[in-house]
C-alpha cells in the first residue's frame, strides 16, 4: 500500500460506490506536508519530459499542481470556472460537465499564459468520467501546446475516464487507483511509488 492509499484508508469516507470524500486533506482541507509529498511523486513521474508549464482547475487540483509546479520548477496556470472581471480578454474556453456537481461550467484560461510550443502536464484531483481531464486536454490544444501526460491523484479505475485519455494517446500516471470502493472498504489497483 503507498503513502496515499493509506492516507485515503485512515481518512477516507466512501459515501457510494462511486463517491469517494476526501476532504480532510485535499478537496476541503489541505494538509501542506502530504500534499508536498503528492506533488514531488507527480514531478517525480514526468521530470525527464521537459515540462514548461502546468495546467490544472479550480480548485482542488490547485494544491497538488503547485508542489508539483515547484518540484519541477515551472508555473502553474489554473483553469477557472467562473467568469471574472479581471479575465475577460484573450481568453481560451471549454466546457466541462462535472457528474458530482450534476452541471456544466465553462473553463477558461487567458491565452497569454499558455504559449504555443510548450510542453504541459496537466494535474487534477480526481479522475473518474475524463470530463475535466478532456476540457483541460481542450485548452491546451487551443492554446497549440503539447500534452505531456495527465498525473492524477486519485483515479477511480471503474470509471472510463483513463480509457477515455488512453484512447485519444495520452500518457496517464495515477498515484492511487481505485478498483472498487464500498462502505466496508477500498480495493485498490497497485502502483509503484517512485518517491517516499
Amino acid at each position: 500500500m503507498n503513502f496515499l492509499e493509506k492516507k485515503i484508508c485512515d481518512e477516507g469516507v466512501v459515501l457510494s460506490s462511486s463517491v469517494l470524500k476526501v476532504d480532510s486533506f485535499l478537496n476541503h482541507q489541505i494538509d501542506p506536508e502530504f500534499m508536498k509529498q503528492i506533488g514531488t511523486e507527480i514531478a517525480n513521474r514526468f521530470k525527464a519530459e521537459g515540462i514548461t508549464k502546468i495546467v490544472t482547475i479550480e480548485s482542488s487540483g490547485i494544491a497538488p499542481a503547485v508542489f508539483a509546479g515547484l518540484e519541477l520548477g515551472v508555473p502553474v496556470v489554473f483553469a477557472r470556472k467562473k467568469k471574472s472581471l479581471t479575465l475577460t480578454e484573450g481568453l481560451i474556453t471549454s466546457t466541462v460537465y462535472s457528474f458530482t456537481k450534476q452541471e456544466k461550467n465553462e473553463i477558461s484560461i487567458a491565452k497569454k499564459f499558455i504559449e504555443s510550443g510548450e510542453k504541459v502536464l496537466i494535474i487534477d484531483d480526481f479522475l473518474a468520467h475524463g470530463e475535466a481531464a478532456l476540457g483541460l486536454a481542450d485548452l491546451v490544444i487551443k492554446a497549440n501546446a503539447h500534452i505531456a501526460g495527465f498525473g492524477i491523484v486519485i483515479e477511480k479505475s471503474f470509471q472510463v475516464g483513463r480509457q477515455k485519455l488512453e484512447e485519444n494517446g495520452y500518457r496517464v500516471e495515477s498515484i492511487a487507483r481505485v478498483k472498487e470502493m464500498s462502505t466496508n472498504g477500498i480495493t485498490f489497483i497497485q502502483s509503484e511509488v517512485m518517491s517516499s
